[in-house]
């Protein structure tokens, strides 16, 4: 069996994606933990009772591993890369670290997957809101595709991992126990409790860092020039994202059509009745594998185009489910 190296098992992907590798019975004897900047004598839970020694990244040797997946920042990711392809590993970037490298193909499966061929050594895993507007519409656009997408996205505090759910909880408990939040403002710019920013990541330019990066994301897995506009707001939430998201497509198009596309749809649930809850919040889908769409509605608003509300667990399904059928598809052998 080879070898696996787990890039980052102290992030929260990390961990997810520890869950998945033991819930499909991959061995602890298989798994490589490793930890930029990790004391001595760290550990890592994997499955019910067994635990993994996490090694430092910073004198790890990637001869060790056969396949290394990196769940760490985009920083890390961008000094390590090579360090891992030098030594003959197979990678599988979470980190974005490889994504503005042209000859690093982006992968959803069902959507691109032929662009993995036997020389392929590093695969990008695009952003995981990115998978959730893309995947429920895979089937669709096989035969009538996309032209333009306008997004709204609403993001947990997650995608600034631990500390900024910290800041959530600790911002929350002042505000019941009417306690100042002075000081408490470290990872957001203003307040996150019981708020909405308009505001995730830095600005480049009139767009905020996963607005650039959805556009760009979205344009290189379809390989496509489409046009895209997205809005991406912070929202006072632990785990899971919520997207609208608008198609437009080349030909005309039925929102009843779409519907029963996304139900043929391989990890996409399709829950959608016209009644009060008869759609999927984010609330529950934490710990869920799928990406969940309610809401497929004709958008009377321009020709060929619908509309629906996507949601989904953005470390789990988001990422880390992406991220291991990739790893199943493309590069592991089990016997």
């Amino acid at each position: 069996m080879q070898k696996i190296a787990i890039i980052g098992v102290k992030e929260n992907i990390g961990y997810e994606l520890l869950n998945l590798l033991s819930e499909n019975g991959f061995s602890v004897n298989d798994i490589i933990a490793v930890e930029p900047k990790v004391p001595l004598g760290t550990i890592a839970s994997y499955g019910e009772d067994d635990e993994l020694d996490v090694f430092p990244l910073e004198s790890f040797d990637f001869k060790k591993a056969d396949i290394a997946i990196f769940c760490c920042t985009k920083e890390i990711g961008k000094k390590y890369l090579k360090s891992a392809t030098t030594s003959n590993c197979k990678v599988i970037d979470l980190s974005s670290a490889s994504f503005t490298m042209s000859d690093v193909p982006s992968i959803i499966p069902e959507l691109n997957g032929d662009l993995v061929t036997n020389d392929t050594n590093i695969i990008a895993i695009p952003s995981s809101c990115v998978y959730q507007i893309l995947l429920p519409l895979a089937t669709t656009i096989k035969n009538n595709p996309l032209t333009r997408l306008v997004v709204n996205a609403y993001i947990s505090t997650s995608h600034y991992g631990r500390p900024a759910m910290d800041e959530l909880f600790s911002q929350s408990r002042k505000i019941f126990l009417n306690e100042s939040l002075a000081d408490n403002e470290q990872v957001f710019k203003k307040q996150i409790a019981f708020n909405i920013l308009p505001q995730v990541g830095d600005f480049i330019g009139e767009e905020t860092e996963l607005e650039w990066q959805l556009n760009a994301e979205i344009k290189k897995v379809l390989n496509s020039s489409i046009k895209v506009h997205a809005n991406a707001a912070f929202v006072p939430t632990f785990i899971g994202d919520g997207i609208f998201v608008n198609a437009e497509f080349q030909n005309e198009i039925d929102a009843t059509n779409v519907r029963e596309d996304m139900k043929t749809t391989s990890n996409v649930v399709v829950f959608d009745k016209n009644v009060d809850g008869g759609y999927v919040s984010v609330d529950d889908i934490q710990g869920e594998d799928s990406i969940y769409v309610s809401r497929i509605r004709q958008d009377v608003s321009v020709e060929n185009g619908i509309s629906f509300w996507s949601v989904a667990d953005n470390l789990r399904a988001g990422s880390a489910k992406l991220c291991f059928d990739v790893l199943l598809k493309y590069f592991i052998k089990r016997s």
